[in-house]
């Protein structure tokens, strides 16, 4: 990789470039370049979205520049801005923080962890005053806030608008500023607000940051882009079970963009393995994600544990538990003392829901009772399986 390399991927794989002679220049001049990206942290979890834009970061980082990962703990007491997400809610700074805690942990398993710089806003954003705050807001009309797309929607249709959430693009903005970014990246919904920090750059003197906007990786629903608000996201953080069965669940007609915008896999070669084989198609995305983020060996365990549960099969390995047997032991009894219910009556509804099955078989009568001390294997649902070995209780000698 060198600096053209990077700069033919660059606009080969982003959706703009603002401007494309200004990035030229800045890539070619020598200079270590401090390249920024942002995230909120709404939710402790980074998603296979935000991998999207830190895969090309770390290309960056290979030629020597850094990385400045922001979590806007301070933005994050704002919530949503857009007006359309009501399940965003907002936090305080202590839960924004607690939130990025593990934020470090995940990006570097992606990004060089010696040229990535984590930054909270909140370190500069609280220290502005009252007057800061006044000359800030007047490096923009109300009128040019209105430009942007989600807020001049909710304008035309007489819903609110806080005047906290209009501060939010200057807010984002001025973080630019903060760190005398020279490069900011993004996915396609945040053009307004990176167009800010470089019209703010302006405003006090700076250089003005190149941006950099990337597609967006649509979620799980195949509709909404992937988000941590709406749960429909892969986490980086997931164990690898999760992370393979929820890839199995992309939609097959979005599989592709997963595949030439999350993994190196050759463009062509992915677009004619899902025309021909889906399934196999999913499996080998699956199996690629796992080993990215986990290893080889855990993807190869992800996918048999996968099978065996997607095909009703016994896993081998099962953990076990001893119980006293004792004569006509009834299966809500047993239930609870398994802990996959804490009452009669929530035992009762598994069991009526045909949520419970002993050795792979379906027990819908609540009364059911075992009426020999025979090991058996009990499950609840796709995944949690547990080996009964019962004891018997010697009759005692009167």
């Amino acid at each position: 990789m060198n600096n053209n390399d990077l700069l033919e991927l660059l606009k080969r794989d982003s959706i703009n470039i603002f401007s494309i002679k200004g990035l030229e220049e800045k890539i070619n001049n020598g200079k270590k370049l401090r390249i920024k990206l942002g995230a909120d942290p709404s939710k402790p979890d980074l998603h296979l979205g935000h991998s999207v834009i830190l895969r090309k970061l770390r290309l960056f980082q290979e030629l020597g520049h850094d990385v400045i990962f922001v979590i806007g703990d301070f933005t994050g007491m704002i919530g949503d801005p857009t007006g359309k997400n009501k399940t965003r809610p907002t936090l305080t700074l202590e839960e924004t923080r607690k939130n990025g805690e593990t934020y470090f942990e995940q990006v570097t398993k992606i990004l060089d962890p010696n040229r990535t710089i984590i930054k909270y806003n909140s370190e500069w954003l609280d220290k502005l005053k009252f007057n800061d705050i006044i000359n800030l807001t007047s490096k923009y009309t109300v009128a040019r806030i209105l430009e942007r797309n989600d807020f001049s929607i909710r304008y035309h249709q007489n819903q609110s608008i806080g005047l906290h959430e209009m501060l939010y693009p200057l807010i984002q903005g001025y973080d630019s500023v903060a760190l005398r970014a020279n490069i900011e990246v993004g996915g396609t919904d945040q053009v307004f607000n990176l167009l800010v920090g470089r019209e703010l750059q302006k405003d006090y003197q700076q250089e003005p940051q190149e941006v950099i906007t990337f597609p967006l990786l649509r979620g799980l629903d195949g509709v909404e882009k992937m988000s941590k608000s709406l749960n429909n996201y892969i986490s980086i953080n997931e164990s690898p079970h999760v992370m393979f069965e929820k890839c199995m669940k992309i939609p097959d007609h979005i599989l592709l963009d997963y595949f030439q915008l999350t993994i190196d896999f050759d463009f062509e070669e992915a677009k004619n393995l899902i025309e021909t084989d889906i399934r196999k198609a999913h499996y080998i995305y699956a199996n690629e994600i796992v080993s990215l983020y986990h290893s080889k060996d855990e993807a190869i365990n992800a996918e048999k544990k996968y099978k065996e549960i997607t095909l009703n099969i016994i896993p081998s390995e099962l953990n076990s538990i001893e119980i006293d047997y004792i004569k006509d032991m009834t299966l809500i009894n047993v239930i609870r003392i398994l802990g996959f219910a804490t009452s009669n009556n929530e035992a009762k509804k598994l069991i009526i829901g045909k949520g419970i099955k002993i050795n792979n078989i379906v027990i819908e009568d609540p009364f059911y009772k075992f009426t020999t001390d025979e090991n058996v294997i009990i499950s609840k649902g796709k995944s949690n399986y547990i080996r009964i070995i019962f004891n018997r209780i010697k009759e005692r000698i009167k």
